[in-house]
């Protein structure tokens, strides 16, 4: 019986790539946090009246 057969050696590519997906998820979680973590606080700017929250040449 081959050793691929037996499941116990995998191609070391199939490792890579799926390393490199993991930090791909991770980035990609970074991102979307630091988003909300913008917009809320512009949210909580806006609700404490002020009228200013977004910086210039920030705005969406």
């Amino acid at each position: 019986m081959a050793e691929d057969e037996r499941g116990g050696g995998g191609s070391p590519w199939r490792a890579v790539v799926g390393l490199g997906l993991i930090a791909m998820l991770i980035v990609g979680v970074l991102f979307v946090m630091q988003q909300l973590r913008h917009a809320a606080a512009i949210q909580d700017c806006v609700a404490s009246g002020r009228r200013d929250c977004v910086p210039i040449g920030r705005g969406r």
